[in-house]
């Protein structure tokens, strides 16, 4: 019977998700949807002091956004942490691990002669094998797993290759701090195990994990999962991606007008690849995707390529189904509220999505599509750009008065008509078609670039055309 495939996402709520995790999110999330498997959700969130709600909820709303869903209810780690001491116990019980009884400072102290010594910084084994009636009283001990001394442990990695680590380079770490709480260590494989993990994705990063949490799995007697040890995200100069690269969570690039599916569809290609596809629909990465094409070196995150990405999505995506990633900007941009006011007017929503397909061919994300749009809400009189201000001279108010005219005579109020009526008026005139064009801009969008004239025309409709052009003409 084929195995059923479980991968899960786990990330620490920071309060946001980080673009790194939400690329580990979505490698997890196609490997398994490949497979006809699941992902499931973990809530890493034993640091209390971090783990508030809203970090959770930023989390999941990053998720949302990017369309990654999981099974199941999301899981704490911190509610599990009964079950954790359990399996503490029985490692205690079983001899696989011991109480040490060492302080901080004696634990400092060994490090730092083995240091002195040119050995690696370990604990010395010093409560491996001591006597429990030896144990000094008043003495809150850690729990540590007892270590194999000799031979390797061996991580077979999906992306990585055979990796092996001598076990003497591996001490004696801790799964249970002093005060009762488990190690980050002890809390994952317990976790991977009750949920039934079959394969774990996440950051190179975690590559130093691996063999300590095998030796865990080991002790227990448990399965290890196949693990996949996926490379970093860098930014443009080659360093690890960070703050001072720019935005570093999912809701910054959601705020930055970036559409999901170009975000998906960038992510994916960050590591992993498809021969020479450069753009995917979620269901070819869904039959494409699989780790044997993830690389083992770090991606760079090029954000001139995202943003002509970006574009392409723009102006592939229905305007119906684009009108909606809209809001859903527009609701987190900070001058959002106002746009979505008058989104929420009487055919405005309709004056929307006529305005659309010129808008979307200009523009390479939502906020330059914002931008472009904003002459549809704006109120007469115009405010005029410093480039619509030179355009507006007297001879282009002269012009802009005679087009009133030809252009209230026009019945059919259509792109069609209404270039078929100015291409007339600038040839009886011997006019460059320019000349024409740019004032009737200015004077209909207050800027000096817009969307072509003739869709401006149509979205904002007659009498509010006939009107602005009234406003600036002599």
């Amino acid at each position: 019977m084929a195995q059923d495939i479980v991968t899960r996402f786990a990330p620490s709520p920071t309060g946001f998700l980080h673009i790194g995790g939400a690329r580990t999110a979505l490698f997890n999330w196609l490997f398994a949807k490949h497979a006809g498997g699941k992902m499931l959700l973990r809530i890493e969130d034993t640091d209390r002091a971090r783990s508030t709600q809203e970090a959770v909820d930023a989390l999941m709303d990053g998720l949302g956004w990017l369309g990654l869903d999981w099974d199941g209810e999301p899981i704490s780690q911190f509610s599990r942490v009964d079950r954790h001491r359990q399996v503490v116990d029985q490692m205690l019980a079983d001899g696989t691990a011991y109480r040490c009884y060492c302080s901080p400072e004696e634990v400092d102290a060994m490090r730092e002669k083995a240091r002195a010594e040119g050995r690696p910084p370990r604990y010395d084994g010093t409560w491996r094998d001591r006597d429990a009636s030896e144990a000094p009283e008043g003495v809150d001990p850690v729990i540590r797993l007892k270590a194999p001394k000799e031979g390797e442990t061996v991580v077979d990695d999906m992306v990585q290759g055979r990796v092996v680590i001598p076990n003497k380079d591996l001490d004696d770490f801790v799964l249970m701090r002093s005060d009762g709480n488990p190690t980050y260590m002890l809390a994952v494989v317990v976790d991977d195990h009750d949920m039934g993990i079959t394969h774990i994705i996440r950051g190179v990063d975690h590559l130093t994990n691996a063999a300590r949490q095998t030796l865990i799995f080991n002790a227990l007697g448990w399965t290890v999962p196949a693990m996949a040890h996926i490379p970093l995200i860098h930014g443009p100069d080659g360093a690890k991606l960070s703050k001072r690269h720019g935005a570093t969570g999912a809701e910054a690039y959601r705020a930055m007008g970036y559409l999901p599916q170009a975000m998906r569809n960038y992510l994916a290609r960050l590591g992993w690849s498809h021969g020479d596809e450069e753009i995917m629909s979620l269901d070819d990465m869904i039959k494409w995707f699989g780790m044997d094409a993830v690389g083992q070196s770090a991606a760079r995150f090029d954000f001139k390529k995202l943003e002509n990405l970006n574009g392409h999505y723009m102006r592939a995506t229905d305007d119906a189904e684009l009108l909606g990633h809209w809001k859903v900007y527009l609701a987190h941009a900070e001058n959002g509220a106002s746009v979505l006011d008058w989104l929420a007017g009487s055919e405005n929503e309709t004056v929307a999505l006529a305005a659309l397909p010129g808008l979307k061919e200009r523009a390479k994300t939502l906020v330059e599509l914002t931008e472009s749009a904003s002459y549809l809400w704006r109120q007469r009189p115009l405010d005029t750009d410093e480039k619509a201000q030179k355009i507006l001279n007297d001879d282009a108010r002269v012009i802009l008065g005679e087009l009133h005219n030809v252009l209230t005579d026009v019945m059919d109020w259509t792109a069609e008509s209404l270039e078929s009526s100015v291409k007339a008026y600038a040839e009886e005139k011997e006019l460059k078609l320019g000349k024409v064009a740019q004032p009737l801009r200015a004077a209909l969008t207050g800027r000096g670039t817009s969307p072509g004239i003739y869709d401006v025309l149509v979205a904002l409709g007659r009498e509010e055309s006939l009107g602005r052009i009234k406003d600036q003409s002599s």
